[in-house]
Protein backbone atom coordinates (compact mmCIF):
# COMPACT_ATOMS: atom_id res chain seq x y z
CA UNK A 1 0.00 0.00 0.00
CA UNK A 2 2.92 2.57 1.18
CA UNK A 3 4.67 1.90 -2.52
CA UNK A 4 1.20 2.35 -4.46
CA UNK A 5 0.68 6.31 -2.52
CA UNK A 6 4.38 6.59 -3.12
CA UNK A 7 3.82 5.75 -6.92
CA UNK A 8 0.52 8.38 -7.08
CA UNK A 9 2.78 11.07 -5.09
CA UNK A 10 5.48 11.27 -7.40
CA UNK A 11 3.33 11.19 -10.33
CA UNK A 12 3.68 14.90 -10.84
CA UNK A 13 7.12 15.55 -9.99
CA UNK A 14 8.38 13.28 -12.19
CA UNK A 15 6.36 14.34 -15.26
CA UNK A 16 7.89 18.00 -15.13
CA UNK A 17 11.87 16.29 -13.95
CA UNK A 18 12.19 15.24 -17.94
CA UNK A 19 11.43 18.59 -19.08
CA UNK A 20 13.36 20.38 -16.36
CA UNK A 21 16.02 17.85 -15.75
CA UNK A 22 16.56 17.93 -11.94
CA UNK A 23 14.48 20.85 -11.65
CA UNK A 24 11.42 21.16 -9.42
CA UNK A 25 9.62 24.03 -10.87
CA UNK A 26 7.17 22.52 -12.42
CA UNK A 27 6.17 20.51 -9.71
CA UNK A 28 4.81 23.08 -7.48
CA UNK A 29 1.42 23.50 -9.51
CA UNK A 30 -0.01 19.98 -8.08
CA UNK A 31 2.47 19.68 -5.67
CA UNK A 32 2.68 23.15 -3.65
CA UNK A 33 5.61 25.52 -3.36
CA UNK A 34 6.95 23.34 -0.36
CA UNK A 35 5.28 20.54 -1.53
CA UNK A 36 3.18 20.97 0.82
CA UNK A 37 -0.57 19.57 -1.37
CA UNK A 38 -1.71 16.18 -1.38
CA UNK A 39 -1.22 16.32 -5.41
CA UNK A 40 -4.86 15.68 -7.15
CA UNK A 41 -6.29 15.45 -3.46
CA UNK A 42 -4.93 11.52 -3.39
CA UNK A 43 -1.45 11.74 -3.10
CA UNK A 44 0.67 11.26 0.16
CA UNK A 45 2.25 14.81 0.95
CA UNK A 46 5.71 14.45 -1.08
CA UNK A 47 7.43 16.91 1.81
CA UNK A 48 6.67 13.98 4.33
CA UNK A 49 9.00 11.66 2.40
CA UNK A 50 12.56 11.39 3.53
CA UNK A 51 15.17 12.09 1.15
CA UNK A 52 16.29 8.66 1.01
CA UNK A 53 12.60 7.43 -0.21
CA UNK A 54 12.49 9.95 -2.85
CA UNK A 55 15.61 8.70 -4.48
CA UNK A 56 14.68 5.27 -4.06
CA UNK A 57 11.66 5.91 -5.73
CA UNK A 58 13.38 7.67 -8.92
CA UNK A 59 16.18 5.40 -9.27
CA UNK A 60 13.66 2.49 -8.88
CA UNK A 61 11.41 4.03 -12.12
CA UNK A 62 14.48 4.62 -14.02
CA UNK A 63 15.79 0.61 -13.68
CA UNK A 64 11.92 -0.61 -13.94
CA UNK A 65 12.05 -2.30 -10.02
CA UNK A 66 9.99 0.34 -8.62
CA UNK A 67 6.24 1.36 -9.45
CA UNK A 68 2.76 -0.10 -9.75
CA UNK A 69 0.38 1.03 -12.64
CA UNK A 70 2.50 4.16 -13.71
CA UNK A 71 5.68 2.03 -14.10
CA UNK A 72 5.88 2.23 -17.30
CA UNK A 73 4.84 6.02 -18.02
CA UNK A 74 7.66 6.84 -15.17
CA UNK A 75 10.49 5.02 -16.22
CA UNK A 76 10.55 6.71 -20.09
CA UNK A 77 10.45 10.18 -18.00
CA UNK A 78 12.85 9.28 -15.45
CA UNK A 79 14.94 7.73 -18.21
CA UNK A 80 17.22 10.78 -18.76
CA UNK A 81 17.91 11.69 -14.83
CA UNK A 82 21.48 10.94 -13.58
CA UNK A 83 22.40 10.32 -10.60
CA UNK A 84 23.01 13.50 -9.55
CA UNK A 85 20.36 14.83 -11.02
CA UNK A 86 17.89 12.32 -8.84
CA UNK A 87 19.46 13.40 -5.81
CA UNK A 88 19.39 17.36 -6.45
CA UNK A 89 15.50 16.60 -7.06
CA UNK A 90 15.41 15.17 -3.83
CA UNK A 91 18.01 17.39 -1.88
CA UNK A 92 15.75 20.23 -3.13
CA UNK A 93 12.32 18.96 -1.84
CA UNK A 94 13.86 18.64 1.33
CA UNK A 95 15.65 21.70 1.71
CA UNK A 96 19.20 19.96 1.47
CA UNK A 97 20.56 21.42 -1.11
CA UNK A 98 20.78 24.83 -4.01
CA UNK A 99 17.30 25.50 -4.97
CA UNK A 100 17.14 24.26 -8.59
CA UNK A 101 16.14 26.89 -11.31
CA UNK A 102 14.61 25.52 -14.42
CA UNK A 103 16.05 25.98 -17.42
CA UNK A 104 13.89 28.11 -20.10
CA UNK A 105 11.86 25.95 -22.32
CA UNK A 106 12.13 26.71 -26.25
CA UNK A 107 8.65 26.60 -27.78
CA UNK A 108 8.20 23.77 -30.14
CA UNK A 109 6.23 24.34 -33.24
CA UNK A 110 2.37 22.99 -33.71
CA UNK A 111 3.02 19.65 -35.86
CA UNK A 112 0.04 19.33 -38.51
CA UNK A 113 -0.70 15.96 -38.80
CA UNK A 114 -2.45 16.43 -42.14
CA UNK A 115 -0.06 17.88 -43.70
CA UNK A 116 1.57 14.75 -46.36
CA UNK A 117 -2.83 14.01 -46.73
CA UNK A 118 -3.37 17.33 -48.73
CA UNK A 119 0.16 16.51 -50.58
CA UNK A 120 -0.44 18.23 -53.88
CA UNK A 121 1.39 15.54 -55.55
CA UNK A 122 -0.68 12.84 -54.27
CA UNK A 123 -3.76 14.27 -54.30
CA UNK A 124 -3.27 14.57 -58.29
CA UNK A 125 -2.20 10.65 -58.23
CA UNK A 126 -5.23 9.93 -56.31
CA UNK A 127 -7.53 12.05 -58.21
CA UNK A 128 -9.43 8.88 -60.11
CA UNK A 129 -12.00 11.06 -61.56
CA UNK A 130 -8.83 12.56 -64.54
CA UNK A 131 -7.83 8.85 -65.27
CA UNK A 132 -8.52 7.44 -68.13
CA UNK A 133 -7.64 4.13 -66.72
CA UNK A 134 -8.57 2.83 -63.29
CA UNK A 135 -6.50 -0.21 -61.83
CA UNK A 136 -7.35 -2.63 -59.71
CA UNK A 137 -4.67 -1.42 -57.13
CA UNK A 138 -6.63 1.81 -57.15
CA UNK A 139 -9.98 0.53 -56.23
CA UNK A 140 -9.46 -0.23 -52.58
CA UNK A 141 -7.64 1.25 -49.43
CA UNK A 142 -5.60 -1.93 -49.47
CA UNK A 143 -3.60 -1.53 -52.77
CA UNK A 144 -3.44 -4.63 -54.00
CA UNK A 145 -5.05 -6.64 -56.90
CA UNK A 146 -8.02 -8.97 -55.70
CA UNK A 147 -6.22 -11.77 -56.80
CA UNK A 148 -3.44 -11.71 -54.91
CA UNK A 149 -5.48 -9.97 -51.76
CA UNK A 150 -5.47 -12.89 -49.49
CA UNK A 151 -1.81 -13.82 -49.11
CA UNK A 152 -0.20 -10.72 -49.61
CA UNK A 153 -2.46 -8.17 -47.80
CA UNK A 154 -1.53 -7.41 -44.41
CA UNK A 155 -3.84 -4.46 -42.06
CA UNK A 156 -2.48 -1.32 -41.54
CA UNK A 157 -0.64 -1.37 -38.25
CA UNK A 158 -0.96 1.16 -35.70
CA UNK A 159 2.07 2.34 -33.38
CA UNK A 160 0.52 4.28 -30.49
CA UNK A 161 4.67 4.89 -28.93
CA UNK A 162 4.80 8.60 -28.10
CA UNK A 163 7.30 10.38 -26.34
CA UNK A 164 6.55 10.77 -22.19
CA UNK A 165 4.40 13.62 -21.30
CA UNK A 166 6.13 17.18 -20.92
CA UNK A 167 8.78 15.85 -24.11
CA UNK A 168 5.99 16.04 -26.56
CA UNK A 169 5.06 18.45 -29.51
CA UNK A 170 1.11 19.63 -29.76
CA UNK A 171 -0.81 18.76 -32.68
CA UNK A 172 -2.52 21.24 -34.98
CA UNK A 173 -6.41 20.67 -34.26
CA UNK A 174 -8.20 19.54 -37.44
CA UNK A 175 -10.73 22.17 -37.02
CA UNK A 176 -11.92 24.88 -34.89
CA UNK A 177 -12.34 23.67 -31.77
CA UNK A 178 -11.91 20.13 -32.42
CA UNK A 179 -10.96 18.32 -29.36
CA UNK A 180 -6.54 18.32 -29.51
CA UNK A 181 -5.18 14.46 -29.87
CA UNK A 182 -3.20 13.81 -27.08
CA UNK A 183 0.53 14.23 -28.45
CA UNK A 184 1.82 12.24 -25.32
CA UNK A 185 2.22 8.43 -24.55
CA UNK A 186 -0.91 7.58 -22.56
CA UNK A 187 0.55 4.55 -20.89
CA UNK A 188 -0.38 4.53 -17.24
CA UNK A 189 -2.89 6.69 -17.84
CA UNK A 190 -5.73 4.69 -19.22
CA UNK A 191 -8.49 3.74 -18.41
CA UNK A 192 -9.73 6.97 -16.42
CA UNK A 193 -11.52 5.45 -13.78
CA UNK A 194 -13.87 7.30 -11.25
CA UNK A 195 -11.62 7.54 -8.51
CA UNK A 196 -7.99 7.70 -10.76
CA UNK A 197 -8.24 10.29 -13.51
CA UNK A 198 -4.47 11.29 -14.23
CA UNK A 199 -5.26 13.94 -16.69
CA UNK A 200 -6.68 16.60 -14.06
CA UNK A 201 -2.99 16.64 -12.58
CA UNK A 202 -1.20 18.12 -15.44
CA UNK A 203 -4.14 19.74 -17.05
CA UNK A 204 -5.94 21.37 -14.31
CA UNK A 205 -5.36 25.40 -15.07
CA UNK A 206 -4.01 26.08 -11.61
CA UNK A 207 -1.18 23.44 -12.85
CA UNK A 208 -1.02 23.33 -16.40
CA UNK A 209 1.53 26.84 -16.61
CA UNK A 210 3.99 24.94 -14.66
CA UNK A 211 4.00 21.99 -16.38
CA UNK A 212 3.89 23.30 -19.66
CA UNK A 213 0.48 21.53 -20.29
CA UNK A 214 -2.76 22.89 -22.25
CA UNK A 215 -5.14 23.81 -19.83
CA UNK A 216 -8.44 22.46 -19.23
CA UNK A 217 -10.91 25.16 -20.55
CA UNK A 218 -14.02 27.39 -18.95
CA UNK A 219 -16.12 24.98 -20.95
CA UNK A 220 -15.36 21.73 -19.32
CA UNK A 221 -15.68 23.41 -15.73
CA UNK A 222 -19.73 24.55 -16.73
CA UNK A 223 -22.33 22.65 -16.30
CA UNK A 224 -25.27 23.13 -19.54
CA UNK A 225 -27.48 20.46 -18.28
CA UNK A 226 -31.34 21.43 -16.79
CA UNK A 227 -31.72 21.16 -13.16
CA UNK A 228 -34.22 18.35 -12.69
CA UNK A 229 -35.53 16.81 -9.56
CA UNK A 230 -38.22 15.15 -8.42
CA UNK A 231 -40.62 16.69 -5.51
CA UNK A 232 -43.78 15.09 -4.52
CA UNK A 233 -44.24 12.97 -7.12
CA UNK A 234 -43.30 15.73 -9.70
CA UNK A 235 -40.66 15.56 -12.29
CA UNK A 236 -39.51 19.26 -12.01
CA UNK A 237 -37.23 20.03 -14.97
CA UNK A 238 -35.76 24.23 -14.78
CA UNK A 239 -38.88 25.01 -12.81
CA UNK A 240 -40.96 23.47 -14.70
CA UNK A 241 -43.20 20.42 -14.30
CA UNK A 242 -42.72 17.72 -16.87
CA UNK A 243 -44.38 14.49 -15.63
CA UNK A 244 -45.76 13.30 -12.89
CA UNK A 245 -45.75 9.51 -11.38
CA UNK A 246 -42.62 8.42 -13.18
CA UNK A 247 -44.15 9.87 -16.26
CA UNK A 248 -42.59 12.47 -18.90
CA UNK A 249 -44.43 15.00 -20.45
CA UNK A 250 -43.69 17.49 -23.03
CA UNK A 251 -40.63 19.09 -22.50
CA UNK A 252 -40.17 21.09 -25.98
CA UNK A 253 -41.29 24.05 -24.47
CA UNK A 254 -38.30 24.15 -21.87
CA UNK A 255 -35.95 26.87 -22.67
CA UNK A 256 -31.77 26.11 -22.62
CA UNK A 257 -30.51 25.65 -19.09
CA UNK A 258 -28.95 28.55 -17.33
CA UNK A 259 -25.41 28.04 -17.95
CA UNK A 260 -23.56 26.95 -14.28
CA UNK A 261 -20.14 27.75 -13.59
CA UNK A 262 -18.28 26.03 -11.35
CA UNK A 263 -14.96 26.11 -9.82
CA UNK A 264 -14.24 22.15 -10.68
CA UNK A 265 -14.39 19.99 -13.36
CA UNK A 266 -17.74 19.02 -14.60
CA UNK A 267 -18.35 15.59 -13.90
CA UNK A 268 -19.89 15.00 -17.65
CA UNK A 269 -16.71 16.11 -18.99
CA UNK A 270 -14.81 13.77 -16.40
CA UNK A 271 -13.40 11.34 -19.18
CA UNK A 272 -11.47 12.98 -21.09
CA UNK A 273 -10.75 9.83 -23.56
CA UNK A 274 -14.15 9.86 -24.55
CA UNK A 275 -13.50 13.01 -26.96
CA UNK A 276 -9.26 13.50 -26.98
CA UNK A 277 -7.58 10.21 -28.37
CA UNK A 278 -3.85 9.43 -28.88
CA UNK A 279 -2.32 9.96 -32.91
CA UNK A 280 -0.78 6.69 -33.80
CA UNK A 281 2.02 7.16 -36.05
CA UNK A 282 0.45 6.31 -39.07
CA UNK A 283 0.05 8.06 -42.32
CA UNK A 284 -3.88 8.67 -43.93
CA UNK A 285 -4.80 5.67 -46.52
CA UNK A 286 -6.22 8.49 -48.97
CA UNK A 287 -5.27 12.14 -49.36
CA UNK A 288 -7.99 14.73 -48.71
CA UNK A 289 -8.11 18.64 -49.29
CA UNK A 290 -10.27 19.26 -46.42
CA UNK A 291 -9.37 22.51 -44.86
CA UNK A 292 -11.14 24.14 -41.40
CA UNK A 293 -12.63 27.79 -42.31
CA UNK A 294 -11.19 30.36 -39.73
CA UNK A 295 -8.63 27.78 -38.23
CA UNK A 296 -6.66 30.90 -37.38
CA UNK A 297 -2.85 30.18 -35.75
CA UNK A 298 -4.57 30.55 -32.19
CA UNK A 299 -7.30 28.12 -33.01
CA UNK A 300 -4.88 25.82 -34.28
CA UNK A 301 -3.76 25.15 -30.46
CA UNK A 302 -6.22 26.90 -28.50
CA UNK A 303 -10.23 26.79 -27.83
CA UNK A 304 -13.05 29.36 -28.03
CA UNK A 305 -15.40 26.95 -27.67
CA UNK A 306 -16.81 28.50 -24.68
CA UNK A 307 -17.88 31.48 -26.94
CA UNK A 308 -19.57 29.30 -29.40
CA UNK A 309 -21.62 27.70 -26.74
CA UNK A 310 -22.57 30.99 -25.13
CA UNK A 311 -22.94 32.60 -28.48
CA UNK A 312 -27.00 33.42 -28.28
CA UNK A 313 -28.09 32.12 -25.41
CA UNK A 314 -27.19 35.25 -23.10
Amino acid sequence: MTKVIKVIALGSLLASSAVYAASTAGCVGCHGASFEKAAMGKSKIVKDMNKADIVTALKGYKDGSYGGAMKGLMKGQVAKLSDADIAAIAASIKGGGTAVTAAPVAKKEIIDINAKMRDAKRLDKEDLGNKKVVSELTLGLRQTDLYSEESETEGTKADYSRPAPGQSTKFERAFVNAPPMIPHSVEGLLPIKQNNNQCIGCHMPEAAKAMGATPIPTSHFTNYRPTTVLKDGELVKEGKTVGMNGQLGNVGDIKIAKAKKTDHLYQGRFNCSQCHAPQAKIDTLVGNTFQSDGLTDELKSSSNLIDVINEGVK
